[in-house]
């Protein structure tokens, strides 16, 4: 197998054989030879209906004719320029016209530097330093996020990665999602501290928990978390790197009917090509460098390729409309597959439940089929049963990604033989 020599030769040059951790599954990842559609196909000639897709960015399956005609044609006039350009600007102006609480915005290169910076504004704007992480939201491998779960209502951080100072997570405090309850317990108490002006600069939150779901929130809740943190004082951040142009063209908060004071977006409006947005409302958004004093830079921050792609990816987007076209068809496919995996978990007899929103759906092996709502849900669920059932769906010629802790995604190239090819094999594989 050709898949079996290149990781053994990318063991000696990479640690774990892969350039990042989620990729790595026993024995050894297939290598990917190429990938068209919903398509991917491995160095050995295999071939996946993929529901991976990069882990999220690519709404419109791979290798997009019109996306990739926009790669072309900027590649022609150069890669990286240094400099302001017009296309950053018409990105900017899309972003803002299709999410009302981004008045203003700042590019970066990835999610992770998006969060990174975005929890500085905060804490610049506020003068405070603590802020509010809900257990199992992931926000970027960066020091100050990488936090374990506690108990309780909220527990001081604890480094998730060795090499993390403890200094570095002591101001991260931890809440359960779908438990407003317990943030408005946490912040009336910090609230006391600092003369009454309290020591929590922000919430971060993952409207839907993606890297351990997708986990979506319960009736009202999102609404109680905008409600308390206004109450509090407190800045609230959506961190929409996965739902953003997912669910919505103005993402979670459109579909939710909540917004954010400061959003973080990436993966879709990229294209497929790395790059990350921070942005909300002008106020704070004015702070940043070179016109306030909380610093930000990159080299690569605009990036002309990412930015055309995700131009391009927007426009598709939005020409079809907020009640029509690609959003809507996928979403109603989210929506199908659901229903049909639930009712052949109860026709299986297989304890597990069904979870998901708009184009992001997934099984999890619960106990007695009990519903997955938060971090602490998630982990109680069989990860080798699924790992199992994952290299059963993998011999079925279905790519799912693989871990129990990660968002199954459908894109507009799923076609409806695609459709049959996967619930037959769901079928197949869970009786």
């Amino acid at each position: 197998m050709k898949s079996t020599k290149l990781f053994e030769l990318a063991s000696k040059y990479m640690p774990g054989g892969v350039s990042s951790p989620v990729r790595a599954y026993a024995p050894y990842p297939f290598f990917t030879a190429g990938a068209k559609g919903s398509r991917i196909r491995d160095a050995d000639g295999r071939e996946f209906v993929d529901y991976c897709l990069a882990y999220g960015p690519l709404v419109l399956g791979h290798a997009n004719e019109e996306v990739k005609e926009a790669v072309k044609e900027q590649l022609e006039k150069g890669w990286l320029y240094g400099t302001p350009h017009e296309r950053e600007v018409a990105l900017a102006e899309r972003i803002v016209k299709c999410c009302p609480s981004v008045e203003m915005l700042r590019f970066v290169s990835t999610g992770s530097e998006a969060t990174m910076a975005a929890l500085r504004l905060a804490r610049g704007f506020t003068g405070r330093d603590k802020i509010v992480k809900i257990e199992g939201g992931f926000h970027g491998a960066h020091d100050g996020v990488l936090v374990k779960t506690g108990s309780g209502a909220a527990t001081l951080g604890i480094p998730d990665s060795a090499g993390v100072p403890r200094d570095f997570v002591k101001s991260t405090l931890q809440v359960p999602f779908n438990d407003a309850e317990a943030l408005n317990e946490v912040l009336e108490k910090e609230q006391k501290k600092n003369s009454g002006e309290g020591e929590v600069a922000a919430v971060i939150i993952e409207p839907v928990l993606g890297n351990v779901g997708p986990i979506p929130p319960e009736a009202g809740y999102l609404s109680e978390v905008r409600k308390i943190t206004e109450e509090q004082g407190v800045l609230l951040i959506f961190d929409e790197v996965i739902t953003g142009f997912r669910l919505a063209l103005g993402g979670a908060q459109e579909f939710y009917g909540v917004r954010a004071d400061l959003t973080t977006l990436g993966k879709i409006v990229g294209g497929g090509f790395p790059i990350g947005v921070f942005g909300g409302k002008k106020e704070i958004m004015k702070l940043v460098a070179p016109s306030g004093p909380v610093y930000q830079a990159g080299t690569f921050s605009g990036n002309p390729v990412s930015v055309a792609a995700g131009l391009k990816t927007v426009e598709i987007l939005e020409r079809e409309g907020r009640g029509e076209g690609v959003l809507r068809r996928i979403n109603e496919v989210g929506e199908r597959l659901r229903k049909a995996l639930g009712e052949i978990l109860t026709d299986s007899g297989v304890e597990g439940c069904v979870s998901g929103v708009g184009s992001m759906f997934k099984i999890f092996f619960s106990e007695g089929g009990k519903k997955v709502k938060n971090y602490a849900d998630a982990l109680s669920c069989d990860k080798e049963k699924y790992l199992r059932f994952f290299h059963k769906m993998l011999a079925s010629g279905v790519f799912l990604p693989p871990s129990q802790f990660e968002t199954n995604f459908v894109s507009s190239a799923h076609t409806e033989e695609d459709l049959e090819k996967t619930v037959e094999a769901y079928k197949e594989n869970l009786r």
